[in-house]
């Protein structure tokens, strides 16, 4: 197993612990563990060899024995135990939105509901209005939650996906005879969410068979699904598909732009070649009749070359979702698209201030090692009293912590942010007095989720209309795969952000990803400037960043664009230019 896998199940154990009733502080253990193991940059496998696990914080003796299990075999005994304790179907009804472990834990005393079918017949049936809390509204989300849950099933989020494939591609890279080896599909262009996992390599034939049935006996698959001459197809330990493609290094560039997609973008594409007199595919181009006569179709060395030849800039693949891009590209005005290593710093993260595994002199450590100018501690405010939300007296402590911090670095600076809870009324729950010893204010709806349109952009442009706030933290409160976002109605959310000269998130956990890049262009057409910020509660949290430009990309966004990009100075001017 790897580190993400070991999270996994450390995590779904804190869940049964929860059904079954267990001590909380048991049930949080286990969860926290979790998260440390996920964020985790030593090799587990390591730590584990060398008796080490009890170093990483929220680590035992009893669960790093659990760990060690679970590395060296696949299994834990308390792991299956914990399993066999209850009926197989529960853990799965975690998974409604709406439906906890408390509330399956009664259903389960009450009604005897232990799978999804059974769920699903009592929702239907009017039988849930017989357990306490739950009514008829109780049994229609339940049944939206059931039919959503059957489409996303077979989506993972794109750290999961992108983990596994870059140790792939690495493996594969290793391979004799490999020329070049890259992702395509869905997880090259950056989506949100991942059905499967597309891997395109080539090398010459000689090679082909042996490079397909290395990847076929990978540690990481767990079942062949079909394997051929140029291609094999397995499951992976975790459940995702990986097509792996080998091709002659001259198909190469045609089929890494084929099977990166997104079907319309290729469809375009093809159309541009045919009106030039080619035929396109994944092998290459084929002279029509309306060729020029005598010309020979020119080889292609890369994906810029395809581009080339069709009249049209090198289009990247975040930007391939057939939204303008063929239209831009033939004006050659493609945008310069920000990268990761144009990050300068980063906004909303937590510390130990709030529900923050790392302090504010850890996550200070871990932005410089990333060679930032600054980072931004955003911790929860006082409503949020799930998360440990500031009260006056831990809030003066941050503060006087924080300036002592910047007094004594050289070239970088701490920016003191808060992250407000936005009320139901639109107002922030805290008052404008203690927001203005902030540099900044995030301010991120956590409550009464269950709005309409309308309630849901009155609430957020009332936010965006207080002189303090900066930006709004995840503009929709979407939980890829587990929930959708509230109703708002983003294009006012976006002209009031552009009057009040007030930013939009990008939160970057790869659970939200929220702002969607599908507004990117509006916001960037209406000059609203974007934050791209890993949302991060460990210092190695703060990489998730990496996830959130992929989504800006995916937004045709550039440098000027995004505030994280910027240099300190101009960061600094932006936020007391707000506040004018």
């Amino acid at each position: 197993m790897d580190k993400n896998q070991v999270a996994e199940i450390l995590d779904e154990m804190g869940t049964l612990l929860e059904i079954k009733g267990a001590n909380p502080f048991r049930c949080r253990a286990f969860h926290n563990a979790s998260i440390n193991i996920s964020s985790l940059t030593e090799d587990l496998r390591e730590l584990s060899s060398t008796d080490r696990l009890t170093e990483i914080p929220g680590i035992g003796k009893g669960i790093a024995q659990i760990i060690h299990d679970l590395l060296e075999s696949g299994k834990s005994k308390e792991h299956e135990d914990l399993k066999q304790s209850l009926p197989p179907g529960l853990p799965e009804l975690i998974k409604i939105p709406g439906l906890g472990p408390k509330r399956v834990k009664l259903l389960y005393e009450k009604l005897k509901i232990d799978s999804l079918q059974a769920l699903e017949e009592a929702a239907r049936t009017h039988q849930l209005s017989d357990a306490p809390g739950f009514g008829k509204k109780s049994e229609e989300n339940i049944l939206k939650g059931i039919e959503r849950l059957a489409k996303t099933q077979t989506k993972f989020l794109i750290n999961i996906a992108l983990d596994a494939a870059e140790s792939l591609l690495e493996f594969l890279r290793r391979q004799k005879g490999i020329i070049r080896c890259e992702i395509a599909g869905s997880l090259r262009r950056r989506k949100e969410t991942i059905g499967d996992i597309d891997l395109l390599a080539s090398c010459s034939e000689k090679y082909r068979t042996k490079i397909l049935q290395a990847f076929a006996r990978h540690s990481d698959v767990a079942v062949v699904l079909a394997q051929g001459d140029t291609k094999a197809s397995v499951r992976l330990s975790f459940g995702i598909q990986c097509d792996l493609r080998v091709v002659k290094d001259s198909e190469f560039p045609f089929a890494l732009n084929y099977f990166t997609g997104s079907k319309e973008h290729n469809v375009e594409v093809r159309t541009r070649a045919r009106n030039l007199g080619l035929s396109l595919n994944e092998y290459g181009f084929t002279a029509l009749k309306e060729w020029r006569r005598g010309k020979k179709v020119p080889l292609c060395k890369d994906e810029s070359a395809i581009y080339r030849l069709l009249g049209m800039a090198y289009i990247p693949p975040e930007m391939r979702e057939n939204i303008g891009e063929h239209e831009a590209a033939a004006k050659n005005a493609i945008p310069k698209l920000v990268e990761e290593k144009d990050f300068r710093g980063t906004f909303h993260c937590h510390t130990t201030y709030s529900d923050g595994q790392g302090t504010v002199t850890e996550m200070t450590a871990k932005a410089m090692a990333f060679g930032w100018e600054y980072w931004g501690v955003a911790d929860h405010s006082g409503t949020a009293v799930y998360a440990r939300g500031l009260t006056p007296g831990r809030i003066a402590e941050q503060l006087h912590e924080i300036d002592s911090l910047n007094r004594s670095l050289k070239d970088f600076r701490i920016f003191k942010g808060i992250e407000c809870d936005i009320l139901p009324d639109g107002s922030l729950d805290t008052p404008d007095e203690v927001l203005s010893a902030f540099d900044y204010v995030v301010a991120s709806i956590h409550s009464k989720l269950n709005m309409t349109e309308t309630e849901a952009t009155n609430r957020l442009i009332k936010a965006i209309k207080n002189k303090y706030v900066s930006f709004i933290g995840h503009p929709t409160g979407r939980i890829l795969l587990e929930r959708d976002g509230y109703p708002v109605n983003m294009q006012q959310v976006i002209d009031t952000a552009a009057d009040y000269g007030k930013g939009l998130e990008i939160n970057s956990h790869p659970v939200r990803l929220d702002l969607d890049w599908r507004s990117l262009k509006y916001a960037k057409e209406k000059k609203v400037k974007i934050f791209v910020n890993p949302d991060a509660h460990t210092a190695e949290g703060l990489s998730d960043i990496r996830y959130g430009v992929g989504i800006a990309r995916k937004g045709w966004l550039e440098c000027d664009d995004v505030v994280n990009t910027w240099a300190l100075k101009k960061v600094e001017t932006f936020f007391k230019g707000q506040r004018a």
